[in-house]
């Protein structure tokens, strides 16, 4: 079952991402969705029990679209700091996550270390290091906004919002 669901989702992302439906193509996308299905299937959503894996890629394909809107809105706010660069204020910022299992920790890891103006250092149990280039982006990491959606998209919990702490 999970490999089935695994190698659907990767052949849609093939098909979305590739735009090519002629036979050739299409057998590509067919072969390299299944050999990474077949190889990856208990990574990949390894966390998310059976019964809860639509819910979950349906969590994921709401997610997407409000993490590209963070992407651009990080990458405007970087231009600016380029125009102004008495703003920038790089700092560390630490706190922890209500999020549980690996998974769900790199996928926060790397939704952070993709919005321009932050890069996560370090993962240390429930603590992250994040390197922020700004108050604002220190300040994005505060709010949990991210944390919460990760969280929602992978059917877990929701937490209280991050404790960090500027460092």
């Amino acid at each position: 079952m999970r490999k089935l669901f695994v190698f659907v989702m990767l052949f849609a992302v093939w098909l979305v991402l590739s735009g090519h439906f002629d036979p050739l193509h299409l057998a590509f996308g067919l072969v390299c969705s299944a050999l990474v299905a077949q190889c990856s299937s208990k990574l990949l959503l390894a966390e998310v029990p059976a019964p809860h894996l639509p819910a979950a890629a349906w969590g994921a394909v709401r997610f997407l679209p409000w993490l590209l809107y963070e992407i651009f809105l990080a990458n405007l706010h970087v231009v600016y700091l380029v125009c102004r660069p008495d703003r920038l204020r790089p700092q560390i910022v630490r706190f922890r996550t209500h999020l549980r299992g690996d998974v769900a920790k790199v996928v926060l890891g790397n939704a952070i270390t993709l919005t321009p103006g932050t890069i996560t250092l370090d993962i240390v149990g429930d603590e992250f290091i994040v390197h922020a280039v700004s108050d604002v982006s220190a300040a994005s990491l505060q709010t949990g906004e991210m944390e919460r959606r990760i969280g929602r998209a992978l059917r877990q919990p929701a937490g209280a919002p991050p404790d960090g702490s500027g460092v």
